[in-house]
């Protein structure tokens, strides 16, 4: 990931909102939840919450399909990854005797449909 990527997602997710909307996401797994799902969960109107996951997916941290007249959005564990991947790259300068250690990747459970 490059550094202007991380600072888009990043910025995406600098707004409470957006971040506890991406967190219902990750949380959902690879299903993800109909927008009608996470307008209930958070309670914000049609408008706002269509405002707020348009700027998460051009972050690329959100999808959707369309399922009818139902919309599903999900969480990009790809990009979560990436951004996690290059935030810890240089973790403690390398050093193998250092507490912390580059964050492991997400592997959503998948579901029996």
């Amino acid at each position: 990931m490059k550094s202007i990527d991380a600072v888009t997602c990043l910025s995406a997710l600098a707004q409470e909102h957006r971040l506890n909307l991406y967190r219902l996401l990750v949380q959902a797994g690879e299903e993800g939840m109909a927008v009608g799902e996470l307008a209930a969960a958070t309670g914000l109107a049609g408008a706002t919450l269509t405002s707020h996951l348009h700027i998460l997916r051009r972050a690329g941290m959100v999808s959707d399909e369309r399922r009818g007249r139902v919309i599903q959005c999900r969480a990009n564990y790809l990009q979560m990854n990436a951004l996690l991947g290059f935030l810890t790259e240089n973790c403690c300068a390398g050093s193998a005797d250092a507490d912390c250690a580059p964050a492991t990747t997400c592997q959503p459970a998948r579901r029996n449909r």
